[in-house]
């Protein structure tokens, strides 16, 4: 493959050369704990135990940072496994992290509780706001800004250039979780970011039927990717060969994908924009979305996921979200079927009584890729019983 190959191209061939033994277009799914040895030390390929590395997970590993434009992916069993060992390597007690006041409740969970008990503080604060941003690092002590855009659940939008550089200046590392856009519509690194993060049992995956996580690393991370590395070496949060194997498959559809993800949402926001059950709706699509026209310029699409606040509140939010039949009631995201979600009640039940608490009048739509009119038809149905 060429270097200079366009996005498409890297998802179907990065990583994927055919077996070279039996010609096979698609490469082998390596079900193998350990790997003879050529005597003491003699590796094949490098490969000496699973944990440390897996021919399968390797392709996967390749073709991330292919997609993401990084020097290194690595593939782990989930994605806030692959958060934890980024956060254990950069991290020591003392430090401080800025994270936005709305992330996955998984990852404000994992530095409040986890990293909190090893002496790690953070502050939550409004990403999309530069100002805000500055005067939550404290000098010296801050080593992460994390950034997600869109963000979970609220899809705001934040500059990931502007952020960058403003790591950049304050010695911080620049992580943007990229899950919510993939690389097919985002890039963070091409946009300053340091590392990107996905879970890719979402859109990556995207079938609901795998659980991963991934790290991408940019140019100049060369020393932080190896430290990572081997903190996933010792402590053995790896992907499954089947799991990286389905992965890497998904990846082969990932743009197309996305595009009808996007223009299904796009349809289904402007339909809940005009009902007077619905007090806003949070898609950056939208030309009222105060992130539109910046997420315009670093995305080239806006995604599959959007939010609504019921005018009734709570009530009505329960009432919506078990009302639906095409988009099933449950956790997660990014399939190509489509899900509905009470943030207040499910994803984010562990911020309540944080400053990242969701609206309990919140609801958080998977916009999948069935036919649109059939979509329409469902939240119409659910609509008419609010």
């Amino acid at each position: 493959m060429h270097d200079d190959a366009r996005f498409d191209t890297r998802a179907i061939h990065a990583g994927q050369e055919f077996d070279p033994t039996t010609g096979a277009v698609i490469p082998p799914v390596y079900l193998t704990s350990t790997y003879v040895q050529d005597g003491i030390g003699g590796l094949r390929g490098g490969y000496e135990y699973s944990r440390g590395g897996n021919p399968t997970r390797t392709a996967l590993e390749t073709q991330l940072a292919a997609l993401e434009g990084g020097i290194r992916g690595l593939s782990f069993a989930s994605g806030l496994a692959a958060e934890d060992a980024l956060l254990r390597t950069a991290l020591r007690p003392g430090d401080h992290v800025v994270i936005g006041n709305d992330v996955y409740g998984g990852t404000h969970r994992l530095i409040r509780r986890i990293f909190g008990d090893w002496g790690v503080t953070h502050s939550t604060v409004d990403t999309s706001d530069l100002d805000a941003v500055r005067g939550a690092v404290e000098l010296g002590t801050t080593k992460v800004l994390w950034v997600e855009t869109p963000s979970n659940p609220l899809m705001k939008i934040s500059d990931v250039a502007a952020l960058a550089e403003l790591g950049q200046e304050a010695g911080l590392l620049t992580v943007v979780d990229n899950t919510f856009a993939s690389p097919a519509l985002q890039q963070p690194i091409s946009l300053g970011a340091d590392v990107v993060v996905h879970s890719t049992t979402k859109y990556l995956g995207g079938h609901s039927d795998l659980i991963g996580g991934a790290l991408v690393f940019a140019a100049g991370q060369e020393e932080l990717a190896e430290q990572v590395g081997f903190t996933q070496f010792a402590a053995g949060a790896v992907s499954s060969p089947f799991d990286a194997f389905l992965t890497s498959r998904a990846i082969k559809t990932l743009s197309v994908r996305m595009q009808r993800h996007s223009e299904n949402a796009l349809a289904i926001a402007e339909r809940l924009a005009a009902h007077p059950g619905v007090a806003r709706v949070f898609y950056p699509g939208l030309a009222s979305h105060p992130g539109h026209e910046l997420a315009a310029r670093q995305m080239s699409g806006f995604g599959g996921m959007l939010s609504i606040e019921l005018a009734g509140g709570g009530e009505a939010a329960h009432r919506f979200a078990e009302s639906t039949e095409l988009f099933q009631l449950a956790e997660s995201l990014g399939g190509v079927e489509s899900l509905v979600n009470h943030p207040w009640s499910m994803t984010h039940a562990s911020v309540r009584g944080t400053d990242a608490e969701v609206p309990e009048s919140i609801v958080r739509l998977s916009v999948g890729i069935e036919d649109v009119d059939d979509l329409l038809a469902d939240i119409d149905a659910a609509l008419a019983r609010l």
